[in-house]
């Protein structure tokens, strides 16, 4: 299902980006000083908005690949505390957690599945931020083991 909303993302962007090129185009034809500067801007941030999309979408198809991965192999974190009603875990019980996985990921030989499983438990605790950089770096360890093979 995430796959049909990530097309749907991608065609949405497709016509985005024809929809502001067009107008990019037709402001600059009005040939108005500032006409011309929203079309000039126009035809710079569109491409940069793409590209931050399609980061977040490789990040997005990495992170699943990784999750499904460790997920087969019995390797996501149990859930170890109770969580809240919004599917979090509690406060006091998330600083302790994150501990014990950060000292698990930072040890000799750790892999990406550590790295990750730390990622899965900061988000569940709600620091988003510190879980993308963790998986973010998971993504990094598992390619260059699949370089190393």
């Amino acid at each position: 299902m995430s796959r049909i909303g990530v097309g749907l993302m991608a065609a949405a962007l497709l016509v985005y980006l024809a929809v502001a090129i067009w107008l990019a185009v037709m402001f600059i034809a009005v040939g108005s000083p500032v006409s011309i500067g929203m079309g000039i801007t126009l035809i710079v941030l569109t491409p940069i908005g793409a590209w931050a999309l399609l980061r977040e979408m490789q990040f997005g198809f990495a992170a699943d690949r990784l999750g499904r991965t460790l997920d087969a192999e019995g390797g996501m974190p149990p859930v170890e505390t109770e969580l809240t009603p919004s599917g979090r875990i509690a406060r006091a019980d998330a600083d302790p957690l994150i501990a014990r996985y950060t000292a698990e990921a930072e040890a000799p030989g750790a892999d990406w599945r550590t790295r990750y499983r730390l990622g899965v438990v900061q988000d569940a605790a709600g620091r988003r931020k510190d879980a993308r950089a963790s998986i973010r770096e998971a993504i990094r360890l598992a390619r260059a083991a699949r370089s190393r093979e």
